[in-house]
């Protein structure tokens, strides 16, 4: 059988549809993550697997919710058009439902820590994103970049809380404009968001009512500054910073 193209859409249903292999569990992050291959047709695809049951309890966010907000963090940056969240999908695994994520090709040791100055820029909208979803854990070890040099964005399971959660490393334009190429997208982002669109439709199977409205306000609050937010007083970085 001749190969098809390995596009975004037949990445998304070869990990909806594949069968998944388990190889290991990763030995960072708190919660239970797991390295698996999914097998579809002609595709061998790694993968990063979280299962619900694998999700430590928080006090901020509700228990067994995290691995839909890693889908809703693809689900918003697809929707902005900016594409540097792996495909990600919900799905039934070995160890129950939980996300599962495309394993991008990239040097651990490649990350924001080890930019340098110019390199940042790409992280704009990045910046922008974690912003719009309220992204209490960017670690500067969640922005890589893979062997082809195409920065990739990780790790979104504490997004979208309606209360202010923003902690990042990424304050690098705190109190610059925002750019006119990336207010465009937030525009579209925000007309997109209507009560009966598909887009908020989505949104509604992976997190709450009130948590979409807060997305609402936060896209709508950039658009009526037009700058990046300075830190403030408060916890503002994340810990571990890595």
């Amino acid at each position: 059988m001749d190969s098809q193209p390995v596009t975004a859409a037949r990445l998304l249903e070869a990990l909806g549809k594949g069968e998944m292999e388990m190889k290991g569990l990763l030995p960072w992050g708190s919660n239970y993550t797991f390295l698996v291959y999914i097998n579809y047709e002609d595709l061998h695809l790694p993968a990063v697997y979280k299962p619900a049951r694998g999700e430590r309890p928080l006090w901020d966010f509700p228990d067994g919710t995290l691995y839909k907000r890693e889908v809703a963090a693809y689900i918003v940056c697809e929707s902005l058009g900016w594409g540097f969240v792996p495909p990600t999908v919900c799905r039934d695994g070995v160890e129950g439902v939980g996300s599962v994520q495309f394993c991008v090709d990239a040097d651990p040791e490649d990350h924001y820590f080890n930019f340098q100055e110019d390199e940042k820029e790409f992280l704009k909208p990045i910046v922008v994103f974690d912003i719009i979803a309220n992204n209490a854990d960017r670690k500067g070890g969640h922005v890589l970049r893979d062997r082809q040099g195409e920065m990739w964005a990780i790790d979104h399971g504490l997004c979208f809380h309606t209360d202010p959660k923003l902690r990042t490393v990424l304050w690098d334009f705190a109190g610059q404009p925002i750019p006119e190429d990336i207010l465009t997208p937030i525009q579209k982002f925000r007309n997109d968001l209507k009560p009966s669109s598909q887009l908020t439709q989505l949104l509604l199977q992976l997190i709450e009512k009130n948590e979409v409205d807060a997305l609402k306000r936060r896209a709508d609050r950039l658009l009526t500054t037009g700058c990046y937010p300075m830190a403030g007083s408060g916890r503002h970085y994340p810990w571990p910073p890595l």
